[in-house]
């Protein structure tokens, strides 16, 4: 289809997802299909249009493409849909130019500007995590290679090393689990009933998002919302990592991990409605809303 808009004369200048797709239609059941349409914008190429070189192109994709996804993930785009989205702004890159030209002169397909692009999308995902803290840079990182599954404390200890933190400060954070010269990330049904970012004296980004994740899969959006008010500052820190962890889950073919942050930006408008709604009221009992 872009093939044939762009040798039709056409660049695309605009991305407008629209949520489409209903979650409880047969093809959504359990699955990681599509939340949304996405539509692109078409206009007429200016037939002055120049051509450019592929170096050129991977430039402005690194230098315009960060701006227009963070407008996505501020329009709650589901994290199952950026990689099409994100087609929109990388193709209007690549189709404002009469011609994007290989190093040896030959035009550059479509193809190879998508895979391209993607590429761009999981640099800026990346580069993201600078934001981070760095007990959350690090389970990241170990989750990246291990997931929830153990590894050996030698590798641990390195790793906490580069990322500036420590196995036993991950530990006391509530991050990880060390033992027996092993050390994994603990899992969400492991994590302490009744916890509230309040009383935690280390409070990580990554214990937040895994905290919202488990207390949507428990007790919807209202308990999630319960966790969301009493840590405002860390809304979008967890809304950004649940993005580039659905990244890796769907790199990793990991689809049941993928769907769990998947399902959180999806909620996360409603989520953060009830958060806003119980500001002045206080906070509940967190343990009644998960029975």
């Amino acid at each position: 289809m872009l093939e044939g808009l762009i040798r039709a004369g056409f660049a695309v200048n605009g991305t407008w997802p629209v949520r489409t797709e209903q979650q409880s239609r047969m093809r959504a059941v359990e699955s990681n299909a599509l939340a949304s349409s996405i539509i692109l914008v078409c206009r007429p190429r200016p037939e002055d249009a120049r051509s450019t070189t592929r170096l050129e192109f991977v430039r402005a994709l690194r230098r315009e493409l960060p701006a227009a996804l963070r407008a996505l993930q501020s329009a709650n785009i589901a994290p199952v849909d950026l990689a099409q989205a994100a087609i929109g702004p990388g193709m209007a890159i690549y189709s404002r130019y009469k011609a994007v030209l290989d190093a040896d002169g030959t035009p550059m397909r479509v193809r190879a500007a998508l895979q391209l692009i993607n590429q761009a999308l999981d640099e800026v995902l990346a580069e993201q995590e600078g934001a981070y803290d760095a007990d959350t840079r690090w389970a990241i990182a170990w989750f990246e290679q291990f997931a929830f599954e153990e590894g050996a404390y030698g590798v641990a200890e390195t790793l906490s090393k580069a990322k500036n933190t420590s196995v036993q400060g991950m530990v006391d954070a509530g991050v990880a689990l060390a033992r027996a010269g092993k050390v994994r990330l603990l899992r969400r049904n492991e994590l302490p009933e009744g916890w509230l970012p309040s009383t935690d004296g280390r409070l990580t980004a990554w214990e937040m998002t895994q905290h919202l994740v488990w207390a949507l899969d428990q007790g919807g959006e209202l308990a999630a919302a319960v966790l969301l008010q009493a840590a405002p500052s860390l809304a979008d820190a967890a809304r950004d990592l649940a993005y580039r962890l659905y990244s890796t889950c769907e790199r990793k073919k990991w689809a049941a991990e993928a769907l769990a942050y998947n399902s959180l930006v999806i909620a996360w408008p409603e989520i953060a409605r009830l958060a806003v709604e119980r500001g002045e009221g206080g906070l509940p009992e967190q343990r009644g809303l998960f029975e």
